[in-house]
């Protein structure tokens, strides 16, 4: 088991200049606020998805609020957090699977939701001093991981719709589940997995030789360096998935070059987007390019709930933007860390649903800036938080003991 280091200078944002400070330290108590709002809703007490919409526990959604949850040091979020981990232990199938919500042992289906309880328990353990909390249920669930990769050599599969993105096809060896394998496996210290499933990852690599499912001229430049969406045999999506990238650089994956040219390649896309009138933020969507009716990938469900720009297909995620302004601390990048980190803080303010101070929105139209899914996320909090702690220290909690066990992200 990892250690988690105590050892972090006070760095109160001071390269920042006033009225910047002023609303990075109001958008984390927006936050903090919100997520002690949420932090016992009507489903057996159990944390809210969102503050008026999703008053279920959503397990993915509370899972990677872990990070932010734990990044406050707040005691009645960890309560919260250990709440929530218990009762899915309890609504564990016999077999290991973790349910899709925290209070419904029959919702069941999500590739994300069992690797994000053992990650989310991972941490939760460091951070309480806990190494044998829950042992039977992450012992289950291991075993249950193991049995979902079908050539029995540590990277899983999943079927489409069944991480995160239930408007999108991502089949087979999906980026964003493996990360968080790789992930888990370097904390419950499975090196020998962990290696394996390194090694694999060059089933994701791009490269320019590649044959893409839409126009080349989308791409700024013709070889990228960065982790495909999907892979399975001859089935493929080379487009780009942040939260997956995200967490390729985060967990060290992705070497320190490798991190710093996709951030580059990252940037470069995005202001040409810009350009074309595609974005209208300074942050990143979750995909892109965007999937558009006349390619090979677009599904006729998409023109109503999936169309370009929208949810999963390129729509600005402020929970992903979080772990973009992490990656980009792990890159040592903190010019970059900062700039994005107010652009965040502009992003959370508007409100969709409910007048409030702060948002804090489930995700923002990429064309036009406007938020479009339910205020007040849990998710969206936690992930801010945990982005303003990475700036304010300059590390990534978790994550820097995930790379410093990672040879390759060392050098």
């Amino acid at each position: 088991m990892l250690a988690l280091s105590t050892q972090h200078a006070s760095k109160e944002f001071m390269s920042f200049d006033d009225k910047s400070r002023i609303a990075i330290e109001q958008a984390k108590d927006a936050a903090l606020h919100i997520l002690l709002h949420n932090a016992q809703g009507p489903f057996d007490g159990l944390p809210r998805t969102a503050g008026w919409g999703y008053p279920e526990p959503y397990t993915r959604d509370l899972m990677i609020s872990a990070l932010g949850f734990l990044a406050t040091g707040n005691e009645q979020l960890a309560d919260a957090l250990e709440r929530t981990l218990v009762t899915l232990a309890n609504n564990q199938t016999p077999h290991g699977h973790i349910p899709s919500l925290a209070h419904d042992p029959d919702n069941r289906g999500a590739s994300d939701s069992t690797p994000l309880f053992l990650f989310s328990l991972a941490l939760y353990r460091i951070s309480r001093n806990q190494p044998e909390f829950l042992l039977e249920a992450a012992e289950k669930a291991l075993q249950w991981m193991q049995y979902q990769s079908p050539d029995d050599r540590v990277m899983v599969c999943q079927l489409p719709t069944s991480d995160w993105r239930d408007e999108q096809y991502v089949m087979g060896y999906g980026l964003y589940v493996n990360m968080l394998v790789y992930a888990y496996l370097r904390l419950y210290g499975d090196d020998e997995s962990a290696e394996q499933l390194r090694g694999l990852m060059s089933r994701l690599e791009v490269s320019g030789e590649q044959k893409k499912s839409y126009e080349q001229e989308a791409l700024v430049e013709p070889t990228a360096p960065y982790y495909a969406l999907y892979s399975y045999k001859i089935m493929s999506s080379d487009r780009f998935d942040l939260l997956g990238n995200s967490l390729a650089i985060l967990t060290g994956i992705a070497s320190p070059q490798w991190a710093a040219n996709m951030l580059t390649w990252i940037e470069a896309e995005c202001e040409a987007m810009r350009g074309r009138g595609e974005l209208a933020v300074d942050l990143p969507p979750c995909l892109f390019p965007y999937i558009l009716p006349h390619h090979a990938d677009w599904l006729p469900r998409y023109e109503r709930y999936n169309r370009p720009g929208d949810y999963h297909n390129g729509g600005v995620w402020p929970f992903i933007c979080g772990f973009y302004v992490a990656a980009c601390v792990a890159a040592g990048k903190m010019d970059l860390a900062e700039h994005k980190l107010l652009a965040l803080t502009e992003l959370v303010k508007p409100w969709h649903e409910d007048a409030a101070e702060w948002g804090f929105n489930e995700w923002i139209h990429a064309q036009t800036g406007k938020p479009s899914g339910r205020d007040w996320q849990t998710w969206s909090a936690a992930m801010y938080l945990y982005a303003a702690e990475c700036v304010k220290r300059q590390s990534t909690p978790f994550f820097d003991e995930i790379r410093a066990d990672n040879p390759i992200a060392a050098t």
